[in-house]
């Protein structure tokens, strides 16, 4: 049996996004140990990570950068998940947060928000051939919703994807005792709840949330929406999920 530890990155009054990863890991793994922790609220300690084989790190809907004064707690979790040297992965505010810790850098995107999808992604040559994105097509689109990007990679980290709106859309690093592998993306997220998240914010159009309900499952919408129709179907969407956790028993 696989224990994964999530940190939930979002303290009390946000909606939390640990819900999201323990759904996915289930379907890939039921007899998979989830455990969740979350920093801003609870005092973590050196037992929560006993017999821990991998750490995700969530999403986070809090204002504030990963090097800012009100972001210490959670990184002073994933430094001692690092220093374990127990696998990690990270989406949006856990990937920046790890360009952060690792040494390089994450500040508000100069394009603005990427909200609804992120289009467009390549991969890059190392992308390619990278264990993390195996199954992934050239050119792909996932839901996303962000302000803040990775400026600057930690070194010996491979930027593995970017796209216009944001060149780091996905790295891995390995120095021989860390490893993390993370994206800027959600495929955790459903195109569904991502619409719901968009309509619960205001200002977007309609039709894109109405087509984002039904791109995971209908052709014509996902077309509408600028993407390739398998991207956002649910086998499709969650690869670099899967591909980190069977990365754990490889």
């Amino acid at each position: 049996m696989t224990t994964i530890l999530i940190v939930e990155s979002n303290p009390i009054g946000f909606q939390p996004a640990a819900p999201d990863f323990t759904s996915v890991l289930q379907d890939i793994d039921r007899s998979v140990d989830i455990r969740i922790v979350a920093p801003y609220d609870a005092p973590f300690t050196d037992a929560d990570l006993q017999g821990t084989d991998g750490a995700i790190f969530t999403g986070s809907a809090v204002v504030w950068g990963v090097d800012a004064p009100e972001a210490a707690p959670l990184r002073a979790v994933m430094e001692r998940v690092f220093a374990a040297h127990i696998p990690s992965y990270g989406s949006c505010n856990g990937m920046q947060m790890a360009a952060y810790v690792l040494g390089g850098a994450s500040q508000p995107s100069p394009n603005g928000r990427e909200d609804g999808l992120a289009r467009d992604i390549r991969l890059t040559e190392a992308g390619q051939t990278h264990p993390f994105l195996t199954g992934r097509r050239s050119v792909y689109a996932v839901p996303c919703i962000h302000l803040h990007e990775v400026t600057r990679l930690p070194d010996r980290a491979v930027l593995l994807a970017g796209n216009a709106h944001s060149p780091v859309q996905a790295f891995a690093y390995d120095d021989g005792a860390t490893r993390f592998w993370g994206v800027q993306y959600h495929p955790e997220v459903t195109p569904h709840a991502m619409a719901n998240v968009l309509e619960a914010i205001g200002g977007y159009p309609q039709s894109l949330c109405d087509d984002l309900r039904l791109a995971g499952t209908d052709a014509g919408a996902a077309r509408r929406l600028g993407v390739a129709p398998g991207d956002l179907q649910p086998d499709q969407r969650v690869t670099e999920i899967r591909n980190w956790f069977n990365s754990l028993s490889a």
